[in-house]
């Protein structure tokens, strides 16, 4: 009597993937189609941040997120109650708000007047009765989904069926957790910085560990050979520990030498910088000293949009203080690498000369981003562009 096993011999394994090893094709980081595919297969149902949950702290008070088409904004209520909307006003289409963030007792449209409040009921009209088909009661702003994950709020437009932000950042749940994010205040202003480059350009570096000895020494200098990286499903990590061999650097070794102790972290993350990458283009770079966010959203084919904040614990120290500059003019200079590299990739890619390179096993991210790139869209399987008009 044949057994489980000899059932399970018996079946041929699933054929390996012949591209598993291969970037994908250097007509994805331009072709218009291959863009507006995207924008609807993988911006529209992920998860963006928008801002931190000290930011709106009083009611009225909302932050905005321009991307894929759709400007949201995120406003806490007089109920105290978080949402999010289309800043679109539902009689003629007119931006409600301007600007990156603000409070409002309530939303008003500058054109015609109609007056929203901060629910998203719509709850005056000029001269209503001479709207014949308006329903007010259906006429509130358009809703979008928000998420609330450990102070951070994040939007996505379509749901799709993919999972939250906490799911997809459970395995790291308890990493995380000394580092009290939901405590954490803004330390200056988001920067948003145009790059033009293809936002999948961005992200391939971030992920990118073997880039670190060749293009950054700053970097090599402070982890030495401790940088490290890994890939689970839909959040890259990477990381490294600051070296005690002081850096030939001024800024690198005042750093080194000035960080002080944060009494709420584990001895073993005093000098340890953390970074995750959520799918597909949010990362959170985790210091002992602070916590940055950042996101690269398309802006065009070739072109994207870098969105950026620091957040910190209260800490009046002056050694801290100065730790904090010191951090930001480290990553000054590698932000300034990273922007030559990347530059230097598109560029590249527009050569006929170029099609898909190879990838190493140590790339695991950009294998992961590359395989679940092609899932979501077949047609970056093709090492040539289809003709144009494609996508429609």
């Amino acid at each position: 009597m044949a057994t489980l096993r000899d059932t399970f011999d018996t079946i041929d394994p699933l054929p390996a993937d012949s591209l598993d090893g291969w970037s994908l094709p250097a007509w994805t980081y331009s072709d218009p189609d291959f863009h507006a595919v995207e924008m609807e297969r993988i911006f529209r149902p992920s998860w963006q941040v928008v801002c931190h949950d000290s930011d709106i702290p009083n009611p009225g008070d909302w932050h905005s997120i321009d991307y894929a088409g759709e400007n949201v904004i995120l406003v806490r209520g007089a109920d105290r109650v978080v949402r999010a909307f289309a800043n679109v006003c539902r009689h003629r289409g007119s931006r409600l708000v301007d600007g990156a963030a603000g409070c409002a007792k309530k939303l008003v449209c500058p054109y015609h007047a109609w007056t929203y409040e901060l629910d998203g009921r719509l709850s005056g009209v000029p001269d209503s009765a001479s709207y014949p088909t308006l329903d007010k009661g259906r006429a509130g702003l358009a809703p979008v989904e928000a998420e609330r994950w450990r102070g951070f709020w994040f939007v996505r437009l379509a749901d799709d069926g993919g999972p939250s932000v906490a799911s997809m950042m459970a395995p790291y749940e308890a990493m995380i957790d000394p580092y009290r994010f939901e405590e954490l205040g803004a330390l200056g202003r988001v920067t948003l910085r145009p790059r033009d480059v293809n936002w999948k350009n961005v992200g391939d570096n971030y992920s990118d560990g073997l880039h670190i000895p060749v293009a950054h020494p700053g970097l090599t200098r402070l982890f030495g050979k401790s940088y490290g990286v890994e890939a689970e499903d839909r959040v890259d990590r990477m990381w490294g520990d600051l070296a005690d061999r002081p850096s030939a650097n001024w800024s690198e070794r005042l750093y080194q030498r000035l960080l002080p102790p944060v009494p709420h972290l584990p001895e073993d993350k005093q000098r340890h910088w953390l970074y995750f990458k959520l799918w597909p283009n949010v990362a959170f770079d985790i210091y002992p000293d602070q916590v940055d966010f950042m996101q690269w959203l398309p802006t065009g084919p070739t072109s994207c949009l870098i969105r950026e904040i620091s957040y910190v614990l209260p800490d009046e120290r002056r050694e801290m203080k100065a730790a904090r500059y010191l951090n930001w003019r480290i990553n000054r200079q590698v932000n300034a690498e990273d922007t030559a590299l990347i530059t230097r990739v598109q560029q590249g890619m527009q050569s006929k000369s170029f099609s898909m390179g190879p990838l190493s096993d140590k790339e695991v991210c950009l294998k992961h981003f590359c395989a679940r790139m092609r899932e979501i869209i077949p047609e970056a399987r093709l090492e040539k562009a289809p003709k144009a008009g494609w996508s429609k």
